[in-house]
Order: structure tokens, then sequence, then C-alpha cells
């Protein structure tokens, strides 16, 4: 599987995604992957409602990309509860 350290502590680098089926992770294509993802969010959402998803980006992340979470998160999934942690 991807992502285990091997030798100089280095990191294998994911080419596909993995899916988590009866407990076991196998690849996957995109398309199930983002499906997945995006049932889970439905799923989410729907029984939670709006406020029972959240984001949480990165404050080492560029203004950038912490502006894009946000976005995703008030446009896509409809809701305000984004943190990135930049309290400091």
């Amino acid at each position: 599987m991807a992502n285990k350290r091997t030798a100089g502590d280095s990191y294998v680098r994911l080419t596909h995604p993995w899916v988590r089926e009866n407990g076991e992770l196998r690849p996957a294509t995109w398309d199930e992957a983002m499906a997945r993802a995006a049932a889970g969010f439905r799923h989410a959402t729907l029984t939670r409602g709006e406020n029972g998803i959240g984001i949480f980006s990165c404050s080492k992340a560029t203004n950038e990309m912490n502006f894009l979470a946000g976005k995703f998160a008030r446009q896509v999934l409809g809701t305000n509860n984004i943190d990135s942690c930049n309290r400091t």
C-alpha cells in the first residue's frame, strides 16, 4: 500500500485513490473515489443538516488555498464551519 515509510524516511507517492471496503483498503478508480466522497458529504448534510459538516484547512497553506477551502465550504457544502488555525 502507498504512503508506507521506506528506507531513507521517504514516502511512496500515491498514484491512484484507495477506498475502504469491508474494513480493507483497495485501489479504486477516480470516479468511484469521487462518488464515494460526494456520497459521504451528502449523507452528512442530509442526516445532520448543513452544520453537520466542516472543513479544516492548514494554517501553513497559502492564502489562496485557504480562500478556496472557505469558498468550497460555503458554496458547495453550504456550511460556514471552516477553520484554518490562523490564530497566532
